[in-house]
């Protein structure tokens, strides 16, 4: 059988680049597969995993915490959350928790119950929330939850608000065939947010690096208005920002290996200090990507700074993508700081 979860967006595979049309969606379908009879549900139903928050009704108005404002949560670190100690109100992780390879923001692990069924979590800072008012639960260290689970019931996806408008949050993405995924999501919530007000770890400071920056303050409106009249900024997650919706730009900082030319991508000017590259999207739409590495991150993976330009009510050969994305590329790489 299959299962179908509306969920924000996923940890994309180790590439030269990340798709930033992915990151500008509120959400994707994640499909998880299964087959006969669960006999572990039956012998391990739902009892493995304590209740946890939810229970009050939150606030609708503003979020003005200033723990969980933007830039408090750009340089935490997602790991801390699923690592071995955190996920043993649920079990026992299988190991150390994993990194996303293209995200500052994300986090993932495995988990055994005491029933030995198996619990996937991924943990997200700063993502998007979706069906941020019509799905709320309660609240949670004074945040509003969020909780939506999918129709088979066997993944959820768990969050507390940190803004509003856009509905950003820290959220648990839980796939768990064995139990109820909602129940251990907002078992990890809790002290997930009690973290937050406390002493979260943060990544190390360094000089000049894109972990901190705001990504909607390095273009103004008023420099998108030539590409796309009237576009405001809207954060689609701590490193990202989308100007437009049909036709958008979008700005994004990443890790990733170093941008080489090759395989449609040819070198780019933007005024950086290293070389940017340019790749024309090879879809039927007006789509063109600059990106350049800003800094070396870690683990042999550096900073990227990426601007894209997309269009899909038009052709790229009646418009300019590449033209369009890399003049906004040129006021971008001045406004990044100096490593």
């Amino acid at each position: 059988m299959a299962a179908t979860v509306l969920r924000v967006v996923h940890d994309l595979r180790r590439g030269r680049f990340l798709k930033l049309s992915a990151l500008v969606a509120a959400g994707v379908l994640v499909v998880s597969a299964c087959g006969g009879p669960d006999l572990g549900k039956q012998n391990f139903a739902r009892t493995t995993v304590p209740a946890a928050s939810g229970d009050s009704p939150a606030s609708s108005g503003p979020i003005t915490d200033p723990a969980v404002a933007s830039a408090a949560l750009r340089p935490v670190q997602p790991c801390q959350f699923v690592d071995q100690a955190s996920l043993a109100v649920l079990g026992t992780a299988d190991g150390d928790p994993t990194p996303s390879s293209v995200r500052f923001d994300d986090c993932r692990n495995k988990v055994k119950d005491p029933g030995g069924k198996e619990i996937s979590v991924d943990a997200q800072v700063g993502t998007l929330v979706t069906f941020a008012s019509s799905k709320g639960t309660g609240q949670v260290g004074g945040l509003p939850q969020v909780e939506v689970k999918d129709t088979t019931g066997t993944s959820c996806t768990v969050s507390a608000l940190t803004s509003r408008d856009p509905d950003l949050g820290i959220s648990f993405l839980i796939d768990y065939a064995g139990g109820d995924p909602c129940r251990a999501g907002r078992t990890l919530l809790t002290p997930a947010v009690q973290k937050l007000h406390s002493s979260p770890q943060k990544y190390a400071e360094a000089k000049g690096s894109l972990i901190d920056v705001d990504p909607c303050s390095v273009l103004t409106d008023a420099a998108v208005a030539p590409v796309i009249k009237n576009a405001k900024a809207g954060a689609s997650s701590l490193h990202s920002c989308v100007w437009g919706t049909s036709a958008s730009v979008t700005v994004l900082f990443f890790p990733s290996t170093p941008p080489l030319e090759g395989d449609g991508w040819v070198k780019a000017d933007v005024g950086a200090p290293s070389q940017a590259f340019q790749k024309q999207g090879a879809t039927g739409s007006s789509d063109c990507r600059i990106q350049w590495q800003h800094r070396p991150w870690q683990d042999g993976s550096v900073e990227v700074a990426q601007v894209q330009y997309t269009n899909y009510d038009t052709k790229p050969e009646t418009d300019d993508p590449c033209g369009k994305a890399l003049g906004l590329a040129k006021q971008v790489a001045p406004k990044l700081p100096q490593p």
